[in-house]
Parts: C-alpha cells; structure tokens; sequence
C-alpha cells in the first residue's frame, strides 16, 4: 500500500471514530458553549454535519505534513474532500428519506461512514492525478467555520436546523 493509500485509511478511521466520539462530546463537557461552536448540540442535519467537518479538519494538518512532499497539493485536495464529505451528509438524508419518505436511524449512521469514505476518497484521486489544485477549498473551510459558529447558537428557521 502505498503512502497516499495508508494516509488516506489512517483519515478514514481516525476520523471515523473521533467522529462518532464527536456526536457525544458536547454532552459529556457539560454543555459548554465554546465546545458546541464545534460539536452537534442537537440532533439537526446541520449539526451532523461538524460530524465530519471538524475531525477531518484536525486531520488535515496530520495529513499535510505526512504528504506534502510527493503530493504538493495534498491540504487543497483534503479542503474539498472534506467540503465534499460535509455536502454528502445533508444531501444523502434528504434524499433518501425524501424518497422513502421517512429516516431510519440505521441509515444516518451509515450515511456518516459513508461521507467519510467520500471525503478520503475525493481525497486519494485528486491526490493520486498530482494536478495543481487551487486553495478556494483551503479558504472556503474558515467560511464554514464562521457559518458553524454563526448558525449553532442562531439557527435560521429551516428544515436543515431543526432538531430531528
């Protein structure tokens, strides 16, 4: 296996199990604010969302510093490997329960091992192509910091903030 092959394995697990740990951590601090600008607060389909999107993002720099000799581009590539993994969580669920016409625990969970493995995924072939890969990725993840900060606390009045 070669290093772009295990780096992307050890983000798929690292992030699969700091994700999972993730759902519970707010509660577990005792409810405290900062922490929740960072962590679900309630069951909402944005709050799933910082499911994937912080983990990988303590992933990235992990990730970077392992790769960014042979894969120059490595930190663009896992920015919208991971805007691509956050997308697929609100977009898995209202699909498919729009189409059965209801969620199934069973499912929500999988759809979070499911973005993972399209974040890493997404990652590995943009890598693997070695292409120049600009950095609107990289600076698009801080507007999605500030928009996680802004709507956890004052969420608008829409179907992807309201708790399930």
């Amino acid at each position: 296996m070669n290093d772009l092959k295990k780096n992307m394995f050890v983000g798929f697990i690292f992030v699969s199990i700091l994700g999972t740990l993730w759902h519970f951590i707010y509660d577990w601090s005792g409810n405290n604010l900062i922490l929740g600008w960072f962590a679900p607060i309630n069951e909402s389909t944005f709050e799933h969302m910082k499911l994937i999107f912080f983990p990988a993002l303590l992933y990235l720099p992990i990730s970077t510093y392992f790769l960014k000799e042979t894969y120059p581009y490595i930190r663009n590539a896992l920015s919208y490997g991971i805007l691509v993994g956050t997308i697929f969580i609100p977009t898995f669920f209202y699909t498919y329960s729009g189409i059965l016409g209801k969620n199934y625990m069973i499912i929500d969970i999988s759809s979070f091992y499911l973005a993972t493995f399209v974040t890493f995924y997404t990652t590995y072939l943009w890598s693997k192509s070695n292409r120049k890969i600009n950095s609107i990725g990289f600076y698009l993840l801080y507007l999605c910091i500030f928009i996680f900060i802004l709507f956890t606390y004052n969420p608008a009045q829409i179907g992807i903030f309201i708790e399930k």
